[in-house]
Parts: structure tokens; C-alpha cells; sequence
């Protein structure tokens, strides 16, 4: 579900005294966007924000919620917003967020 790899590779981008604040960042930016999503009723810019979120994703590592997140995004690309499952998507970043917290210190060693 995470790829540390690549949570590694952006510790190493970024120098690890950044990280920290990096990482908080991106959290919080996931967090206004996911919270812009359940208030977009209409699904207006459904497309945009899971491109946002997709990106994200990748740069934390969030594998498993970055391809939900890509689909969602062809979907509505394809005009199929009312298809995409937005409580999955959810549910995956909240899965994510939690095991990145907890396994951060073990596998940035």
C-alpha cells in the first residue's frame, strides 16, 4: 500500500531536516482537497481534484490510493463522474495516512 522506496527517494530530494515539513504539507493540501470533494456535491471539478490527489499520492508513496485516484480521474474524464467511488478513495487515504504514520520511523532507518 505504501511504497517506501519512493517516500525514501523524496527524504533524499528534499534533505531529511525538510522532510518533516514536506510531508505535512502534503498532508494537509490532501486533507483541503479531500474535504473539497465531499463538499462538491456536483462533482464540478471532480476531474481536477483527483489529479491533485493522484499526484500526491505518488509523491508520499500512497500506491494503492493514488491508482483509485487515477481512475476516478479517466472516469470523470470520460464524463462518468457519478461512477467514481469517492467513499473508496476516502477510505484508502485514510488507510494510507495511517500506515505511513506508523511505519515512517521503521522504514526511514
Amino acid at each position: 500500500m505504501i511504497q517506501w522506496t519512493r517516500v525514501r527517494q523524496l527524504r533524499d530530494e528534499v534533505g531529511a531536516d525538510e522532510f518533516d515539513e514536506v510531508v505535512d504539507i502534503f498532508l494537509e493540501e490532501v486533507q483541503e482537497v479531500i474535504t473539497r470533494l465531499r463538499n462538491d456535491t456536483a462533482l464540478t471539478e471532480i476531474e481536477q481534484n483527483l489529479h491533485f490527489l493522484k499526484g500526491s499520492a505518488l509523491s508520499l508513496g500512497f500506491d494503492s490510493f493514488s491508482k483509485l485516484c487515477q481512475d476516478g480521474e479517466r472516469r470523470a474524464a470520460s464524463g462518468e463522474s457519478g461512477a467514481v467511488d469517492l467513499d473508496s478513495i476516502f477510505s484508502a487515504y485514510d488507510e494510507s495516512k495511517a500506515l505511513f504514520q506508523a511505519g515512517l520511523a521503521e522504514n526511514l532507518r
